[in-house]
């Protein structure tokens, strides 16, 4: 993101935050204070959710199924995903120092680059202030419309304000609601989310269109270079020193990286990690091998090599392939610090091409993300749009990469609402939904509010271990 963007993007900030302040001002008499919060109640969109609801009744009936099953899966799947993310969040000891974002914080502007978050793209307040009426009108107006489908009263809509920050909101009447029967109102409170998740999938083929129009491949991304698995046992010298034991091997490791010889071999090792190793008796290690990517410290995407355009790995493969072992070539990269990072420094390296298994040898490879679940179906999406492997140039130039980032974060955070509000905690629908869920499966209330309070409990006590372990992490 470029220095004069922040400045017109923290400057509507400002502007934004000061017309919020007037406005709430002007209509004090409409505002009502709950805690932090201020509530500006309308009239404005009833009569719209009461037209939409006549006219497409027998849709929104016949919907009500569809709805009710999308909470649940939405509920399943979050719940699932949570315990996961602790499981690991908590038992290894290199996560929750990758993640570095708290796992409880709200989503506000510039979150990725307060906390450094070097994989994130940046997250500006013109982008927030988009997405988030993007989720918060289809949501709170789906709640309506399911809300009248069963003639539910609707007391008024509005907004809700903690300074520049928004929130929507549909106040049904709750006296109504609590009195019809529970499958109406599990498609009432299914509905907001049922809401996002047809904008995810909205803005998932905009997102598609865009992309497949406006960018082009212009080279190849790589995140490895060569590697072999050995084992410390084997180890014959480390920096230049020959061992007899493994036990000698910690005390001769320095720097970053350390040279080791095996069966006259030469491989560069990672010294904590082989120190890690030793210290856990895990024996079998992967180190880098003596290639020419790993001699030159080859690093940005391939664009070219000796002037030939490289778009694909099959290029890459068939232009190395032309040249023979102890050929010298240069190669051009273009480097980007982050994505979040507009400047692109082009690099040129001259390097002498090694031999592999009788093949000409550069030494660079590419290890996918080893994701499972719902993150692996995420990034799986993603990256049958966007290949994490290829570079890509924007037809439109900065705002071509200014939009293909607003629709990513929109499909992102379109689906984590849509999930996250389906969690069985007082706070969201998905609390009442679960409590309604128990009820009706048991045939007692008292089972269902039992059920809906421990769930609550298990889901914050979970929140707060990993609260207190990156507290304790990061302070």
């Amino acid at each position: 993101m470029t220095n004069v963007f922040i400045i017109y993007d923290l400057t509507f900030l400002i502007l934004f935050t000061l017309f919020v302040i007037l406005f709430l001002y002007r209509r004090r008499k409409n505002l009502q204070r709950q805690g932090l919060l201020y509530l500006y109640r309308t009239k404005i969109g009833i009569k719209f959710i009461d037209l939409f609801t006549k006219k497409y009744s027998k849709i929104l009936k016949s919907l009500e199924y569809i709805v009710v099953f999308s909470g649940y899966i939405l509920m399943i799947s979050v719940v699932w995903l949570l315990a996961k993310v602790a499981w690991f969040y908590l038992t290894s000891p290199v996560v929750a120092k990758a993640l570095k974002v708290p796992v409880l914080i709200p989503l506000i502007p510039y979150l990725p680059d307060i906390f450094k978050i070097d994989f994130l793209p940046s997250f500006n307040f013109t982008y927030w202030i988009i997405i988030i009426a993007l989720i918060a009108i289809p949501h709170e107006f789906a709640h309506g419309i399911f809300a009248r489908l069963h003639k539910v009263k609707i007391h008024s809509t509005g907004f809700g304000f903690l300074g520049p920050f928004l929130a929507a909101f549909v106040e049904q009447d709750d006296k109504q609601m609590s009195k019809i029967k529970k499958f109406p109102q599990l498609s009432i409170l299914a509905a907001g989310t049922f809401a996002n998740v047809l904008t995810t999938i909205v803005f998932g083929i905009i997102f598609w269109l865009f992309f497949i129009s406006f960018f082009v491949p212009a080279g190849v991304n790589f995140n490895a270079y060569a590697t072999s698995a050995v084992n410390i046992s084997s180890i014959d010298e480390v920096n230049g020193i020959s061992i007899t034991d493994v036990s000698q091997i910690p005390l001769l490791l320095n720097g970053t990286y350390s040279e080791i010889i095996i069966d006259e071999t030469l491989y560069f090792a990672n010294s904590e990690a082989l120190k890690t190793a030793i210290e856990k008796r895990i024996y079998g290690v992967q180190v880098f091998d003596n290639s020419p990517a790993y001699q030159s410290k080859l690093e940005g995407a391939i664009t070219e090599i000796n002037g030939e355009k490289i778009t694909s790995y099959e290029k890459l493969n068939e232009t190395i392939q032309k040249h023979s072992p102890g050929d010298k070539v240069t190669i051009k990269t273009f480097y980007q610090e982050s994505v979040r990072e507009n400047e692109i420094e082009e690099r040129n390296y001259n390097i002498t091409l090694g031999e592999r298994d009788g093949r000409t040898f550069l030494g660079i490879g590419k290890i996918p993300p080893q994701t499972s679940g719902l993150m692996g179906l995420f990034y799986n999406l993603i990256s049958n749009i966007k290949d994490p492997f290829i570079f890509y140039e924007s037809k439109l130039g900065s705002f071509g990469w200014f939009i293909y980032y607003f629709l990513w974060w929109t499909v992102l955070i379109c689906v984590s609402v849509a999930m996250v509000n389906m969690l069985p905690v007082g706070i969201f629908d998905g609390g009442r939904f679960f409590y309604l869920t128990v009820w009706g499966l048991t045939g007692s209330e008292k089972i269902g509010k039992k059920a809906f309070a421990a769930s609550t409990w298990i889901i914050l006590l979970m929140i707060l271990a990993m609260m207190i372990k990156w507290a304790l992490i990061f302070t």
